[in-house]
């Protein structure tokens, strides 16, 4: 079994079925398909400037099931949190997540841990938190993100 490429951007192996990362190179593709990933979900937009162009057709060539969550950096969704959940339950494993600097993707699997997967807070944070905090900033740009984190009144 190959090796964990920690030099993709934000590399983080969750568990041994989901691995997360920053923006992906086309020289990945390769890498993660020896890893035995049979499911990329991307939450970047596609109009980025280090978004891969044809992620899609790169994965899909490997035979790697590709689902894309176009994830505005600025306005995070219930309805996109709500698609990434279904892809992440309902989806071949492994599966590979991964955003431009593995921000998005950080937040969006601490409130699947916290909120729908029973891991407690401190170590749903923690792992988020080696990613990026995005309430832990007075950071008008990331204010959304905050928002997006909190936890919802029942």
């Amino acid at each position: 079994m190959e090796t964990d490429p920690a030099d993709i951007r934000g590399w983080q192996r969750l568990s041994g079925d989901v691995t997360t990362s920053g923006r992906l190179e086309d020289h990945d593709v390769a890498r993660l398909a020896a890893l035995g990933v049979k499911q990329v979900v991307n939450l970047a937009l596609d109009s980025h400037p280090e978004a891969l162009a044809d992620e899609a057709g790169w994965f899909g060539a490997e035979g790697i099931a590709y689902t894309h969550i176009p994830v505005p950096f600025d306005a995070p969704a219930e309805a996109h949190f709500e698609a990434f959940r279904a892809a992440i339950e309902q989806g071949p494993k492994p599966v590979h997540v991964h955003c431009i600097m593995n921000w998005r993707v950080s937040a969006f699997f601490y409130r699947l841990h916290r909120d729908f997967q029973g891991m407690p807070e401190a170590e749903a944070r923690a792992l988020m938190a080696q990613q990026w905090v995005p309430d832990a900033a007075d950071k008008p740009e990331w204010q959304a993100w905050a928002e997006f984190i909190a936890p919802k009144a029942d």
